[in-house]
């Protein structure tokens, strides 16, 4: 059994969509924007998104704002979303070793991520034994969801 589990909310069986995941705690202008241009570059994107214990571990007590099942269910309606599914397992589990596991099943085409993203070498070697490309694509700048909470005081 896989350190970390997809749990589908909006399920996508085929084989050669990017994959990206992340917390997407609070949708905005950055992620629109990150995730058009996954989406634009051909391939079905489909989202994971990290759940409320693990994003708690990283980020926080405080975090994540929204619960994993509504921050998963607002990537489902955006209109360039194709599946999406919610990350469980053990904080720890975020190695290469962790994700190839979990996205193997999904036969994915590419893995995305931000430049400057801390695990971008694990994600490198992830794509690679998967078979699939990885595209790093800039991040869009001041605009994160840390950004937004820590204005308002709330961080």
């Amino acid at each position: 059994m896989s350190s970390l589990e997809a749990v589908w909310v909006q399920p996508y069986a085929q084989p050669g969509a990017a994959v990206v995941t992340g917390v997407f705690d609070i949708l905005h202008v950055g992620h629109v924007r990150y995730l058009g241009a996954v989406a634009a570059r051909g391939l079905p994107l489909v989202v994971g998104v990290e759940d409320d214990p693990r994003v708690r571990a990283w980020k926080g007590p405080s975090r994540p704002l929204n619960p994993a099942a509504e921050r998963a269910e607002v990537m489902a309606a955006l209109r360039f979303v194709a599946g999406v599914f919610i990350v469980t397992g053990a904080p720890q589990a975020h190695g290469p070793e962790d994700y190839i596991d979990l996205l193997a099943p999904m036969r994915p085409g590419a893995l995305a991520h931000t430049a400057g993203d801390p695990h971008a070498g694990g994600r490198r070697a992830a794509a690679a034994l998967l078979g699939a490309e990885c595209w790093e694509l800039e991040a869009i700048p001041d605009r994160s969801t840390t950004r937004i909470v820590n204005a308002a005081g709330k961080g």
